[in-house]
């Protein structure tokens, strides 16, 4: 038996996360198996075991990846150059609109930080805390910054289009970092 990569199984993972990641937004994480992560992924079940302990360890995988990820950028935005307007509204982009974006359409994703919420609270405190550093960074207080994410929470209520989103944060951004006219 050869021994793989570690270039290989790197791809091998980020293509069982990427699998995983559309089986739990289409199917819901109580719908999702072995098999159907497999399948979408070309690799058996067996082989699956041998990467990720169960479908939780699965499921913290794909949050880690798809949302944890985003830290870098999301830290590069908020000490970026430009306005603080252009850069609040940046990480609102990278951290809430893109995965929103992901999210909104699919038949499950309004469940998944629900999910997230109860198998991995962790993770999800972890990108609530990125969230919350970057937005502290750009609006220069935690007190705003506290204040500023309650208001982007309550832009979900009723379950917005990507489009109607982004206005709402859009203008949310503009009301705690005022665009600077031309």
């Amino acid at each position: 038996m050869r021994t793989i990569t570690d270039e290989e199984a790197a791809a091998r993972r980020t293509k069982v996360l990427s699998a995983a990641h559309w089986c739990f937004l289409n199917f819901g994480f109580a719908k999702t198996t072995f098999a159907d992560i497999g399948q979408r992924a070309g690799l058996s079940r067996t082989l699956l075991y041998r990467i990720f302990e169960d479908k939780e360890d699965i499921y913290r995988a794909v949050f880690v990846d798809w949302l944890i990820s985003r830290r870098p950028a999301a830290n590069e935005m908020a000490n970026g150059a430009g306005s603080a307007h252009e850069r609040l509204v940046g990480v609102c982009r990278l951290l809430v609109l893109e995965p929103w974006a992901e999210m909104v359409d699919a038949p499950m994703g309004d469940s998944f930080l629900d999910v997230c919420e109860q198998i991995d609270p962790e993770s999800l405190a972890l990108y609530r805390k990125v969230a919350f550093e970057c937005v502290a960074t750009v609006l220069g207080d935690d007190s705003s910054a506290e204040v500023f994410l309650l208001a982007l929470d309550g832009l979900f209520a009723d379950h917005p289009s990507s489009e109607v989103l982004e206005r709402r944060a859009r203008l949310l951004a503009s009301r705690f970092a005022p665009p600077i006219s031309s």
